[in-house]
């Protein structure tokens, strides 16, 4: 008997066994029980990124509480005023009862007192507490236990240096190498969060998160036992070492090799084909997440929205802008604004920075200064606003993340490159992606970058042999690198550069290298596709971002067909290479 034909016997009046009965009332319960409880709470994994200042502190500097317990200068302004402390957020180590004056949370508390419950006691001059008022002078508070349990609480920084001397906000000493400096950089972002949440943010009660260590901006030098984890994987940390596995800025400074393009990928694009996440949040450093944004709004092939962070505050300065950046974006994530009526994301990984939502094509970081971002190429780049809650006014028609016709999963596993040794052509054999489809890192090609003006030439006629720099890049990279482009950036808007430097980068075209052209500083209008030239026009692309759809264009499509002698080609070898730009040519004009 199913559970409709119980319930009608139940009404019949028609006997049943007594444990029949209990799981039919039981499952009565349990179905209202569902029907009443809300949505599975949404999960977004957070990324980190290379050289984060929306993830970095303030160095840590000793307490005057710590200063006067251990005998320490005390710190004051130079008027011989004490400092006030500044509390860090820390853990109790053991449960602890604190007095907390009543009616000191706001000014006017005191004012409307009568409005309040009774407090727990009364403490005297002394710092005695009695359930009682025995003096005029008593003051009521109320008796808190904190506990290790719950979270961080601001507390004095005890931290001295290993010599007894007190920190006073540096790193380390000047000139100490690395291994005997403290780091600002957090691993990972799950402490940012903490913080967020104990500094009001409620972003836990919004989403749960998981924490992933991408391509991270701190690093665990000494290791870390899996047990002491707070990021998603497997495994004890080995030690990990500045520049190889964390990159940072400042007196340590290490960036991020190109390599690490392809560890950014698998990143994303293994957690969010779990289908556990609602949406991804990247943190990045603010000069460098412009291109973050577009790389993987290009590469990872997922239908959830992905949205990018950076801030131009260190935490810990007064208004940190990285923290309000974090928790809109997670507003935007939930809002669904994102969506086409399929539920798909139809703008692709965005920037959700100063209540403004960004394209991630055509962000571009202005000015070092909250508000400094800008949408480049004179035709939108911004999709709408936060300022009262998320709303969208722009949908663009490029193509992106699911869509993208370079996205990873449309990338073939292996494809021919092209090297010269001793003068002559080779063919190379290029592995793209590993079994898991994952995307390799020695597969990432290497882009050149060159900058040209009209008024560069001697005078006279072209000479393209005089272009050293260019002419020896060639070299480089048909020598050394089986999958090799460049990028020309020119005159606004038809991407001129010099006679000479153009007929150097046409003997690159002619050897294999696919070229783009793009126009300098923030075009504000397309560059016009030239069929009849050997070059890849760069549409509204800055150059940086056309670097990076020409390494993922290369991986798909691989190099061009180039002359037996680039410099006499003939015209069959001259329609070849104009017909492999064409391909080329569409996904820039497309995505």
């Amino acid at each position: 008997m199913n559970l409709s034909d119980q319930i009608h016997a139940l009404r019949r009046g028609v006997p049943w066994h007594a444990a029949a009965l209990a799981t039919a009332i039981g499952l009565c319960l349990a179905g209202v029980a569902a029907a009443d409880s809300p949505p599975a709470k949404p999960r977004i994994a957070v990324f980190s990124g290379p050289t984060a200042t929306i993830q970095n502190n303030k160095p840590l500097i000793t307490s005057n509480k710590a200063r006067e317990k251990y005998g320490l200068p005390l710190r004051k302004d130079v008027w011989g005023h004490v400092l006030m402390d500044w509390p860090r957020y820390q853990r109790l180590a053991a449960p602890v009862t604190v007095y907390i004056e009543m009616y000191t949370a706001h000014p006017l508390e005191a004012d409307v007192k009568e409005l309040y419950a009774p407090p727990d006691g009364y403490v005297n001059a002394k710092g005695e507490f009695s359930k009682t008022k025995k003096s005029p002078s008593d003051k009521p508070v109320y008796a808190a236990t904190l506990k290790p349990e719950d979270g961080l609480y601001a507390l004095p920084y005890m931290g001295r240096q290993a010599n007894g001397q007190a920190w006073e906000g540096q790193a380390t000493h000047p000139g100490a190498p690395f291994s005997e400096a403290r780091q600002t950089f957090v691993p990972n972002a799950s402490r940012i969060f903490e913080e967020i949440e104990r500094n009001g943010g409620e972003i836990y009660e919004k989403a749960d998160y998981d924490f992933y260590r991408a391509v991270p901006a701190g690093g665990y030098t000494k290791g870390l036992p899996h047990a002491q984890r707070t990021d998603v994987g497997d495994g004890d940390i080995p030690p990990e070492k500045l520049g190889e596995d964390f990159f940072s800025y400042g007196p340590y400074a290490a960036s991020e090799g190109r390599s690490k393009l392809a560890r950014s990928v698998n990143f994303v694009q293994k957690a969010l084909a779990t289908g556990k996440y609602a949406g991804a949040l990247w943190l990045e450093g603010s000069p460098s997440v412009e291109d973050s944004a577009y790389w993987l709004s290009l590469m990872v092939d997922t239908s959830l929205p992905i949205a990018a962070n950076s801030a131009h505050r260190n935490r810990g300065e007064i208004s940190p802008d990285g923290d309000g950046n974090i928790d809109q974006s997670v507003d935007y994530i939930l809002s669904k604004v994102w969506a086409d009526e399929n539920g798909k994301n139809r703008l692709g990984t965005v920037m959700v920075q100063d209540e403004i939502i960004y394209s991630g094509r055509e962000v571009q970081k202005g000015d070092a200064h909250p508000g400094g971002y800008v949408a480049t190429g004179g035709y939108g780049g911004i999709f709408g606003s936060m300022t009262a809650g998320a709303y969208v006014t722009e949908v663009p028609t490029r193509k992106h993340t699911w869509k993208s016709e370079v996205r990873v999963t449309l990338l073939p596993a292996k494809l021919d490159g092209i090297v010269r040794q001793n003068g002559v052509f080779k063919t190379v054999s290029v592995d793209i992606k590993n079994a898991a489809g994952e995307l390799l890192p020695t597969a990432i090609p290497k882009i050149a970058l060159f900058k040209g003006d009209v008024w560069f030439d001697d005078d006279g006629g072209p000479n393209p042999a005089g272009e050293k720099g260019i002419n020896a890049t060639i070299d480089l990279l048909l020598e050394k690198y089986p999958l090799a482009g460049i990028v020309g950036e020119g005159l606004a808007p038809y991407s001129t550069m010099s006679a000479s430097q153009d007929k150097a980068l046409e003997k690159a075209v002619l050897s294999g290298l696919p070229v783009v052209k793009t126009a300098r500083g923030d075009a504000r209008g397309l560059v016009k596709v030239n069929s009849g030239n050997l070059f890849i026009e760069g549409n509204n692309l800055t150059t940086s971002k056309a670097r990076l759809l020409l390494t993922a264009a290369i991986m798909k499509l691989g190099p061009l067909p180039h002359a037996a002698d680039p410099d006499h080609p003939t015209a069959a070898e001259t329609d070849a290479i104009k017909k492999k730009i064409e391909q080329y040519q569409e996904i820039f004009q497309t995505h």
